[in-house]
């Protein structure tokens, strides 16, 4: 099937660099989000997150008349939902409800022939699940569970594995796993992704897809909580981290990652509970790793306070504290589930802090202010690594490792 005409449900950090993908080359492309905000930014011609090289296409594709974004689902060849996946309550249950109501959204305008495909980075079943939705709005078509290769839609998985900052060349040049529920399903969405992308499709089933997404993400999980886990313990210890990670990465099969503030993000800080959540107590490690990088950002609040009281009681006066940068990684916009962000809010609570966050420009309970005002304050906190902050002339003298996070404090 040729796909002429391709739909995007969700247009955020994933939806719309793919929409803007399948538009540049070519396809007509229906966005479709739920934030009337978001479509009138992106029919503008402009978009409303930070992403490298994302704004140019957009307006292009905009101009050119290949993307447009709804509110309300529109008739297309091919159906892309990349919506959150967000928990429910506090014990880190998945909750599908934005996957459900884009089933249901785009079952009033599906036909015979068309292919939707699951890219919400999903816990184990949801695609199947999301078929039986699809299934149960529209009993006038029949669907891949029931019919297999006869069905008259066809399902499939293909999560993204992409890094912010990187989007628009890694949707391009990276593989892409590519999970159907039969064997038709899968050859037909290889042929709609290899409209853009260079690297290899690789065809398993649904399930495979989904727990392939989550192992990536587990894995980075469990290395980065070895390395946060290692900090607390250098700081106890009273040894650089950065040192004796260095050195024993010397060793030709050794690779420990650096310590940081914690985990962020909406892949790395989130996939491993879903694993958790389906695994009736068999994901110990998996767990424990978790635990440990949710932890790391209240250890780094409860050394922060310590440098502020040595602070005090050695000038007499309270500190003035920056906290530099606010998203979960460098050179981004994204505040899912940002350490850093918490780390400044949590500091908030009791101390007067101030922000640079050079990526947005307000945050509701926070003062942001320029990097030079920042750079004024007594004590610097960096949290995260901008490129803006490189190159920033810092005394070695008035650095301190405080496991993970560099703290500047003005002698």
């Amino acid at each position: 099937m040729s796909f002429e005409t391709v739909s995007v449900i969700g247009l955020g950090y994933i939806g719309l660099p793919t929409a803007a993908m399948f538009a540049a080359y070519g396809k007509n492309v229906i966005g479709v989000d739920v934030s009337q905000n978001v479509v009138d930014t992106i029919n503008r011609g402009e978009i409303h997150i930070v992403e490298a090289e994302l704004d140019a296409i957009v307006h292009k594709v905009v101009a050119d008349g290949k993307l447009k974004a709804v509110s309300i689902p529109e008739p297309a060849d091919a159906f892309l939902i990349a919506v959150p996946t967000p928990f429910k309550g506090d014990n880190h249950e998945p909750d599908l409800q934005y996957i459900e109501a884009a089933a249901k959204a785009i079952a009033t305008v599906l036909k015979k022939d068309d292919l939707v495909v699951l890219e919400s980075t999903s816990p184990v079943g949801a695609t199947e699940q999301m078929a039986d939705w699809l299934a149960l709005e529209r009993p006038d078509l029949s669907f891949p569970q029931t019919h297999g290769e006869e069905s008259d839609i066809r399902i499939s998985h293909c999560p993204e594995r992409v890094l912010p900052g990187q989007v628009v060349r890694e949707l391009v040049e990276n593989s892409r796993v590519i999970g159907g529920l039969t064997a038709k399903c899968s050859t037909e969405s290889v042929a709609l992704y290899k409209t853009f992308v260079q690297g290899e499709c690789v065809i398993t089933n649904a399930r495979t897809a989904e727990m392939a997404k989550l192992t990536e993400n587990t894995s980075r999980d469990v290395s980065i909580a070895f390395a946060n886990e290692l900090s607390i313990i250098c700081d106890t210890l009273d040894i650089n981290v950065w040192e004796l990670i260095s050195l024993a990465n010397r060793h030709p099969r050794v690779n420990i990652l650096q310590p940081g503030p914690g985990v962020g993000g909406h892949c790395i800080a989130v996939d491993p509970w879903f694993i958790v959540d389906s695994a009736n107590g068999k994901a110990q490690m998996i767990e424990q790793a978790r635990r440990t990088n949710n932890h790391k950002p209240d250890w780094v609040v409860g050394k922060v306070k310590e440098q502020v009281v040595k602070f005090e009681k050695e000038k007499g006066r309270v500190p003035t504290i920056a906290c530099m940068g606010l998203a979960f990684k460098p050179d981004i916009d994204d505040l899912r589930e940002s350490p850093a962000l918490y780390i400044a809010q949590e500091l908030g609570k009791d101390i007067d802090i101030k922000v640079v966050e050079p990526n947005i420009k307000a945050y509701k309970d926070l003062e942001l202010i320029e990097l030079k005002e920042g750079l004024g304050m007594d004590i610097c906190i960096y949290l995260v690594a901008h490129n803006q902050f490189k190159g920033v002339n810092i005394k070695d003298d008035d650095l301190d490792f405080c496991g993970g996070v560099v703290s500047v404090i003005k002698k």
